[in-house]
């Protein structure tokens, strides 16, 4: 390593925004480079070891030593302020924040909702989803359109309506409220819309405890009840985690595969020749983007080993899944997008004991968008050059802003 090199990586703080959609920053390659775990500094101030190496990666998610719950001293937390602070530790955690056996125990009834059966019966409510917005695309007469507010928001919002079991009187007040909480509006209207979208799920768990339907927290208030453990508010938290984990994440992963496979056509020519690639194709772009990237924050409850190197108990560890699935040890030629690389070991839905609960619906949602748009829309095309795309540049979700296609 050159000092030049040398200088830079010790001037960094990490995350780095995005620049490139098709590629994760260059500071990325370079420290996994020096090696797969480098103690870095943080924008928000502190320290943290980053894993960048896949093999390290999976070893740090798997390893119970390491704690995910965010109200601990010294937890790697991109925003330190007081305020922050004090909501966090004020709250009982969310799924996401548990650990062990209370997250097990939190997880373990949630899981049955996403198994294969029970998503099987959801397609082809999807599958109508799809078709009846690209149908409005079809039927407009003003081109281009925005894919992100066309398809790529709406889809996953009234995937999660159906999982909900929100009545399809309130879609259209549910679409537009998560729609704006993450576009580009003013951060006074996105909190206006998350508290108008709070107080109405917690509604609509109290109706639900009332007149039960055949849904997921019908399902969820049963159980409960026969176990003599109802937790409303548990079950408001539930629903908000199903919602921000599973709706920009998707919307921003339909947007991002379809500039892949547009800016890819011998890649998308293979996914169109056979549409049975498709899952693969949703694989490897999965791993190509990884849109969460830095929010994966862990704190060693003991000393612990990872790749040769000692990490202290009360030590923070950001593992960067972008980074570990661009890891050539594991990936040959991280940056040649290739559909038919079956890369289902990629770590996108994170890995261990919190890997994503929703993959599988992520995974055929976007199998069925893709398989729909460019069999429906076949010569589907960007209508600005790449460079006039405006993606967010967002260091731990990347996106989308606007997409503008016609054909």
């Amino acid at each position: 390593m050159t000092k030049n090199v040398a200088d830079e990586l010790a001037g960094l703080e990490l995350p780095v925004e995005r620049g490139c959609p098709f590629a994760p920053p260059a500071a990325y390659e370079r420290l996994r480079e020096r090696a797969p775990i480098n103690k870095v500094r943080l924008t928000s101030g502190g320290q943290a070891w980053w894993v960048s190496g896949h093999e390290e990666a999976r070893a740090v998610l798997a390893d119970g030593r390491f704690s995910s719950d965010k109200r601990k001293d010294g937890f790697p937390l991109f925003t330190l302020d007081a305020a922050t602070l004090q909501q966090l530790r004020s709250q009982p955690p969310l799924m996401l924040g548990m650990d062990g056996a209370e997250h097990s125990a939190a997880r373990r009834p949630v899981i049955g909702e996403f198994t294969v059966k029970r998503l099987a019966a959801l397609r082809p409510r999807i599958q109508d989803i799809v078709d009846h917005f690209i149908d409005d695309m079809l039927a407009t007469d003003q081109r281009p359109v925005d894919l992100v507010q066309a398809l790529s928001l709406p889809v996953p919002s009234l995937v999660i309506c159906e999982l909900l079991g929100v009545p399809y009187t309130d879609h259209d007040f549910f679409q537009s409220r998560t729609t704006m909480m993450v576009s580009r509006t003013s951060m006074e209207d996105r909190r206006r819309a998350f508290a108008e979208l709070r107080a109405y799920i917690d509604d609509l768990i109290t109706r639900k405890e009332s007149e039960p339907g055949d849904d997921l927290f019908s399902r969820q208030i049963a159980r409960q009840r026969q176990e003599g453990t109802l937790d409303h508010a548990g079950l408001v938290s539930l629903a908000f985690l199903l919602l921000t984990a599973g709706h920009e994440t998707t919307a921003n992963m339909i947007s991002l595969g379809v500039v892949g496979l547009l800016s890819h056509p011998e890649q998308l020519t293979v996914v169109k020749a056979n549409p049975g690639r498709t899952p693969m194709a949703v694989e490897e772009l999965l791993r190509y983007f990884t849109i969460a990237d830095g929010v994966t924050s862990r704190l060693a409850t003991e000393d612990v080993e990872i790749g040769g190197v000692s990490i202290k108990a009360g030590e923070g560890v950001i593992v960067s899944m972008l980074s570990a699935n661009w890891d050539p040890a594991v990936f040959k030629d991280p940056a040649v997008l290739d559909v038919e690389r079956g890369a289902r070991h990629h770590l996108a839905f994170g890995f261990g004991p919190h890997q994503c609960l929703g993959q599988n619906l992520a995974r055929m949602e976007l199998q069925i968008v893709f398989d729909t748009l460019f069999r429906r829309i076949p010569s589907l095309r960007l209508a600005v050059p790449m460079e006039d795309v405006p993606f967010k540049g967002d260091s731990v979700i990347y996106g989308v802003h606007e997409l503008p296609v016609t054909w």
